[in-house]
């Protein structure tokens, strides 16, 4: 393509004249940027975030990307009109979930405006899902991801590109891949990049045929000299796998990074489906050169009742206290799945039934291809999250600069299709997350956002010491900030905890009546983006519950029932419990990352 192709810039919104003057004025206030840290009774340590730069794509003229100047804007454009399609062609997206109440709020072009994050990866303009083949090369972190160039609805899907030093600021650049096979017409969807030992780059992607059958499709670099990695070419043979006669021909995508297999000297590969009787399984393949493959009879894995496995991603981690800080590359995870003290492998599953990203920790039988979980009763798709809010069709890569895995996973937003059209785009992705296994608990996973994202706190408030009385809430100095990274850590006294010995064990986060409910200890947290009123405001909070012998279990929840006055979106209150052993403090990590100002509140209901 043109790599002058401008298709994904960012097309402001057009405002009035009364909401243009209004935007003037909120930019030439300067932004508060706090941070919040805390030890003793309550500790906030509130820090601003500098917004991360809008980008234009690469001009093609060398290596390093250019950048959108702020003064610069890109002229309005009519997007072409598009309807949605994804549940005909056999996937799950947006309008395929549960919304809202029915009918329209009365939005403001500067209201959408304002939906704009900080420092989340979005591309400029339309619509975008799930995250693919990220990868670091020649000293670039890449980002693909599933896009539509022409519309803020899922449609045309083709792989946007963009790259990073940092995976905070980021360039955008020319499509990397576009349907124009027959093998991928309808769609080139999720896949994943593999590197050999000789530098070359595999990536395995699912194409959505002429006939919407499900096939998988290799394409490798045109240059490998170049580290932008702009051009790709599609094998000549696609595709390399089509479904087993025994599935259904819309039920087998997304192929995983391969991993090594020491034993026969091939590379295996997993991907997701689905059986007759409704349960989600793995397959795998194993592969020499990542063309001619071989189905490895049985499954790594199988669980009833789940549906679809989607965006399927197989790593090891590492379960040695020496080391539990570092991540392991995959090109030795058969190797090292024979030392079962010192590896646990991870195997996570989107479930496209309930659109939500599960994860369980077990151990991996590389000669007999099975995968089998530590704990049966939190398997695949009945247990962990990697999040219990919107994250969805999630993957890792191995960071070989740090030493880490990564995790980038799709946020896809809960305000209507209708109002996407409006704004011009839709979804954006999660900050990159660091992930460990909680070598303390041996049953979790360790996630944190990746350091880089420190680099933008400009400057930091530090509260300590402060007691907070129950059933009242103050309003942090470090108000009306639009970006914020808080970090906050909260002790209970011993004594306040021996005074309460009734059980409360059904609470939920759920169920539990959200911030506005009140128990033994909780819910005590923040409420952010709050108006003066608290009409408008999101609660993150701790509760810790009782049980009927005695133990104390901790949730840590959002409510979002009253993040907003709009009736078009979907409001929850999520969360689930988190392990907390003894003598560890509650901490909790929030990150603020709208464009527009809002005050932020302490809260304590019950504590």
């Amino acid at each position: 393509m043109d790599p002058r192709d401008t298709r994904s810039s960012y097309v402001p919104l057009p405002t009035t004249a009364d909401e243009a003057a209004a935007a003037s004025a909120a930019s030439s206030r300067r932004r508060l940027n706090v941070l919040v840290g805390a030890t003793s009774s309550l500790l906030l340590l509130l820090s601003l975030l500098g917004a991360a730069l809008y980008m234009s794509p690469h001009n093609g003229a060398d290596h390093e990307p250019t950048i959108l100047k702020s003064n610069e804007q890109a002229q309005p454009s009519k997007l072409k009109p598009a309807v949605s399609r994804g549940p005909s062609d056999g996937v799950s997206e947006k309008v395929s979930a549960v919304r809202g109440p029915a009918g329209s709020f009365p939005w403001s072009n500067s209201m959408l405006q304002w939906q704009r994050t900080g420092f989340h990866f979005q591309p400029e303009k339309n619509w975008m899902n799930d995250p693919n083949g990220p990868v670091y090369y020649k000293g670039w972190y890449h980002l693909f991801y599933q896009y539509n160039p022409d519309a803020a609805v899922w449609g045309n899907i083709t792989w946007g590109h963009a790259v990073s030093h940092d995976m905070v600021h980021w360039y955008h650049l020319p499509l990397a891949m576009v349907p124009d096979q027959w093998y991928d017409i309808n769609g080139v969807w999720t896949g994943s990049a593999t590197i050999g030992p000789d530098g070359q780059v595999y990536m395995l992607y699912t194409g959505s045929t002429n006939a919407s059958v499900q096939v998988q499709n290799l394409a490798i670099p045109s240059d490998l000299s170049d580290p932008l990695l702009l051009h790709w070419t599609k094998y000549e043979g696609n595709p390399v796998l089509t479904p087993p006669s025994n599935l259904l021909p819309k039920d087998f995508r997304d192929p995983t990074t391969a991993w090594f297999d020491n034993s026969d000297s091939t590379w295996r590969i997993a991907i997701g489906s689905k059986d007759d009787s409704h349960a989600g399984i793995a397959l795998v393949y194993k592969t020499k050169d990542f063309i001619s493959y071989e189905q490895i009879p049985g499954l790594l894995h199988k669980v009833a009742k789940t549906g679809m496995w989607e965006c399927v991603d197989f790593y090891a981690v590492s379960a040695s206290l020496s080391s539990a800080n570092q991540a392991i590359d995959t090109t030795v995870l058969a190797t090292m799945s024979n030392s079962q003290d010192d590896v646990r492998h991870v195997l996570k599953a989107s479930m496209d039934d309930d659109r939500n990203d599960y994860y369980a920790v077990g151990r991996y039988d590389a000669i007999n291809n099975k995968w089998k979980p530590d704990n049966a009763q939190i398997d695949v798709g009945i247990g962990l999250r990697y999040d219990w809010g919107i994250f969805y069709a999630s993957k890792t890569f191995f960071d070989p600069v740090k030493q880490r895995r990564i995790l980038w996973g799709w946020i896809g937003e809960t305000d209507s299709e209708k109002a996407d059209i409006r704004k011009g785009w839709a979804s954006l992705m999660s900050l990159p997350r660091t992930v460990l296994f909680d070598v303390k608990t041996k049953s979790n996973l360790l996630q944190w956002p990746v350091e880089e994202v420190e680099q933008l706190r400009l400057n930091s408030t530090t509260y300590t010491n402060l007691t907070i009385d129950t059933a009242s809430y103050f309003r942090l100095s470090a108000s009306r900030a639009a970006q914020l990274d808080i970090v906050a850590e909260f002790e209970i006294k011993n004594t306040t905890l021996e005074k309460a010995v009734e059980a409360d064990e059904e609470y939920s986060c759920t169920t539990g009546g959200g911030a506005a409910g009140s128990g033994l200890f909780g819910p005590f947290g923040f409420l952010v983006l709050a108006d003066k009123s608290l009409s408008e405001q999101t609660a993150v909070y701790f509760y810790i519950s009782r049980n009927s012998n005695g133990s104390l279990k901790t949730h840590f929840c959002h409510d979002e029932t009253r993040s907003s006055k709009a009736t078009d979106i979907v409001k929850k209150v999520v969360g689930n419990v988190v392990p907390v052993l003894s003598g560890e403090t509650l901490t909790m990590r929030i990150l603020v990352c709208q464009q527009f100002f809002r005050d932020i509140y302490y809260i304590s209901f019950t504590l």
